[in-house]
């Protein structure tokens, strides 16, 4: 008996956790030798997001990585799955085993479940559509697990969100409106928080949480300062970022309507102590500090990623110059017998759409 084995039985442990991804024989093989339980890092993850999952599509989106981890293990080192089934009729031979049964019935449910998820991502995206002609623009918090984003969400907008010191506390995207010091109003979405080597199957699954963050006019990537290897999440954060500009989820100008946000000032003596990279923000969302700066820099931050054009207007026309009014900022209006000129600031988006319609 090795070292690990007779650690393992001295302490009478039942479950052990490998920090990497196991194959099905490693499992297997490491289970004999150490006598208990092993879980790897994607079988924990799972067991973590299965426990946080609160609405239909967590739910959904759990089960399915589930059943993608699960399908990944139904090989032929599991003895017990290996019995026959009869075989089919006149055709006789050996028959099904248990085996492959088993994958059958996982691989329908998997279709089964993906056809349910893209209904919801479906219904999701009509609202998203909703949202987009409410002239809000979207600010998304993206930052590593346990970041504090759930508790700066509160923050900012006095929602009351589940915010814990637990990793994954958030798995479904959240919403809620706030107003800026300029009185322009915004909706705020938190999200999942990012792991390092998140496994391939959780990538595919949760791609939907991650789906706000390409919609957002303004990422704020929140990030625990007090951490001591705060440097190496926010490169695992940038990392997942920059894959999803690869799988063509997210355009490649995200860094430029990115603003830093450094939490947890409050666990470094304050604001004052948090060093800072150019155009970062240093918070406490448990004491405020910051907070009015960081709604200053998002104010800014929407602001510059408008564009100012100037429309001629019949004076019948009153739908156009009030949507121009609702969805945009009119920085000055000329008014003759014949047309209304406007000089208004629109998101590119807000531009494109009337411009299109028009």
């Amino acid at each position: 008996m090795d070292m690990q084995a007779e650690l393992i039985a001295e302490a009478n442990v039942t479950v052990a956790i490998v920090d990497a991804t196991l194959s099905p024989v490693q499992q297997r093989n490491l289970e004999r030798r150490w006598g208990c339980k092993v879980i790897d890092r994607t079988g924990l993850i799972l067991d973590i997001f299965g426990e946080r999952a609160a609405t239909r599509e967590g739910t959904l989106q759990v089960e399915l990585a589930h059943l993608e981890y699960q399908k990944s293990r139904l090989v032929r080192s599991w003895t017990h799955l290996e019995r026959q089934r009869g075989g089919f009729g006149f055709l006789g031979g050996p028959g099904e085993t248990q085996i492959e049964a088993d994958r059958r019935l996982i691989a329908e449910r998997i279709v089964r479940l993906k056809k349910e998820l893209e209904q919801v991502r479906r219904t999701r995206g009509l609202h998203r559509d909703a949202r987009r002609r409410v002239p809000f623009p979207i600010v998304a918090l993206v930052g590593y697990t346990n970041a504090g984003k759930s508790t700066l969400f509160n923050a900012l907008t006095g929602a009351e969100v589940a915010a814990r010191d637990q990793l994954f506390a958030t798995l479904d995207p959240t919403m809620r409106g706030m107003r800026l010091p300029s009185g322009r109003r915004i909706i705020l979405s938190d999200t999942v928080g990012f792991i390092s080597e998140l496994p391939h199957e959780l990538v595919a699954a949760f791609r939907a949480t991650l789906e706000e963050v390409a919609a957002a006019d303004v990422i704020l990537h929140v990030r625990d300062a007090a951490h001591p290897e705060t440097a190496a999440q926010r490169t695992d954060v940038i990392g997942v970022l920059d894959d999803m500009v690869e799988e063509d989820t997210l355009d490649s100008t995200w860094p430029e309507r990115t603003i830093e946000v450094l939490n947890k000032a409050d666990l470094m003596g304050g604001v004052e102590q948090v060093p800072l990279r150019a155009g970062a923000v240093a918070v406490s969302a448990i004491t405020g500090d910051g907070l009015d700066e960081l709604k200053a820099a998002i104010d800014i931050r929407i602001a510059a990623g408008m564009e100012i054009v100037t429309y001629d207007i019949p004076p019948a026309d009153g739908a156009r110059l009030a949507w121009l009014y609702q969805h945009g900022e009119v920085v000055d209006r000329r008014d003759d017998e014949s047309k209304v000129h406007v000089k208004v600031r629109l998101l590119p988006a807000d531009r494109a759409r009337f411009e299109r319609d028009a």
